[in-house]
């Protein structure tokens, strides 16, 4: 019988998929979710689907994978991710069927899907001088794979991103029967590219330190250089790859790269503030929604908005950050809810390269009232999301035109309208917000009026 062991950390969106996934396949009598003290629902929603749920007494993949063999009851285990859903149908199968035929005692999955860049960076250059042997496993980070319980308590887990690699090289090193299965086709967020440097100097010393303890024939510092050295090497091939890579920043306006909100300012200066708050009490629904609050500023000309938005404060060090994010190689812009007259004056005064918004409508410097929301917000069959209007679709939109991939991308917000944004990118950065779901998605949270944490974030 089989134990499916699935490590989590606020997943609360695919863990009772895989769970329920899990306990469908045959010869599956447990699934074990070891929860890395998650914050969001993931504990309730695995127990709800009857999967035993541990938590993890130290955070780490690697101690989770470690708790979760000790609770485990059958002898054959299977590890899956938590971010993957859809897995293939028969990935599980696929995994322990080589097991429970007795042709080997450990299976480690490849996928459809192009190796990742620490894998073609780092793991398969330095396994080609330590561990030769070990390179006919296209994919050797790869965490679905089945192993014995028995195989596995031999093993020490190493508590950070070298673990997957660790375990193979354990698995190689202690003669294990072992191979590689194509499960299918897998689709999860890739990791950011700021994760590139940490994962590779952690990849790269699992498998030194492993190379080192170890009677390697392959071996021979004197031969190949420094620990250091090779080290070195390693970080200055993902160092000059990041340099390579196209990337792009993207600032909500309104109480980010702005010190408050322009409708808002707007009620004041021009006395419509009860009507601004009898629409937003009374509509929901996010397009009527913007029309009606467009129909606030009719007759107002466009200089006296351009004014109001002069007198708003900026983020002291703005400028000086989107500076050096484009000196960087970062394309920098805005995507905003907001009106486009006024998000491309922000733009144009921080030398940005753009900004997306919604379209007010003037004639001769007037505003009529109207509103167009331009198509690059509505939902749409590339959307990542089901929301009728949502900025990730502005966000797609731009980085199609840029060519350039979601995960080498950070967002930065404060509101709710931030929230697919901020969870979709490789980085989402929750700005001074007050909401505690918007700092519940992001990656990283910034509590000052200010933007110089950006610069160890944007490397």
């Amino acid at each position: 019988m089989i134990t499916v062991i699935i490590p989590t950390l606020n997943e609360e969106e695919h863990i009772a998929n895989i769970v329920n996934f899990a306990k469908g396949q045959p010869h599956v009598t447990e699934v074990i979710v070891v929860d890395d003290k998650s914050l969001d629902k993931t504990v309730s929603i695995a127990l709800q689907c009857g999967a035993k749920v541990i938590t993890s007494t130290k955070i780490g993949k690697g101690a989770s994978m470690k708790e979760g063999i000790l609770c485990a009851s059958n002898e054959i285990i299977v590890f899956l991710d938590g971010d993957i859903d859809p897995y293939p149908y028969f990935t599980i199968k696929l995994l322990t069927t080589p097991i429970l035929n007795g042709e080997v005692e450990f299976v480690k999955s490849a996928f459809n899907r192009n190796a990742g860049r620490v894998t073609g960076l780092v793991a398969k250059p330095l396994l080609s001088i330590f561990f030769p042997e070990l390179l006919r496993f296209s994919q050797p980070l790869s965490g679905m794979i089945a192993g014995k319980k028995s195989l596995f308590n031999q093993l020490d887990f190493r508590e950070d991103y070298g673990v997957d690699i660790g375990i193979l090289i354990d698995m190689y090193l202690m003669n294990v029967r072992m191979k590689e299965v194509e499960i299918g086709y897998i689709e999860n967020k890739s990791k950011p590219w700021q994760a590139l440097g940490k994962m590779s100097k952690e990849v790269a010393q699992a498998i030194i330190v492993k190379a080192s303890s170890s009677k390697n024939p392959h071996f021979n510092f004197e031969e190949l250089g420094v620990l250091n050295e090779i080290r070195s090497q390693m970080e200055f091939a993902v160092e000059n790859h990041l340099a390579e890579l196209e990337k792009l920043v993207v600032f909500d306006m309104d109480n980010t790269l702005l010190k408050g909100r322009f409708i808002d300012v707007c009620a004041n200066e021009f006395g419509f503030k009860n009507k601004l708050l009898d629409i937003r009490s009374s509509e929901t629904e996010p397009i009527i929604l913007t029309k009606r609050v467009a129909t606030l500023l009719k007759g107002k000309t466009i200089s006296e908005l351009i004014a109001i938005a002069e007198e708003m404060p900026i983020v002291e060090d703005t400028s000086e950050i989107v500076s050096e994010l484009k000196n960087r190689g970062y394309i920098v812009g805005i995507i905003s809810d907001s009106y486009d007259c006024i998000t491309n004056h922000i733009k144009n005064k921080l030398g940005m390269d753009f900004s997306l918004s919604n379209e007010l409508e003037f004639s001769k410097g007037i505003c009529t009232g109207e509103v167009k929301i331009p198509s690059f917000l509505f939902n749409n069959p590339a959307s990542l999301c089901k929301h009728s209007l949502c900025k990730t679709n502005a966000l797609l939109s731009i980085l199609n035109k840029y060519n350039i991939k979601i995960e080498n991308c950070i967002t930065i917000g404060d509101s709710i309208n931030d929230i697919c944004m901020i969870k979709e990118a490789g980085l989402g950065i929750s700005f001074c917000s007050k909401d505690e779901l918007v700092n519940h998605h992001a990656d990283y949270v910034i509590t000052n009026s200010s933007f110089k944490e950006l610069w160890n974030l944007a490397k």
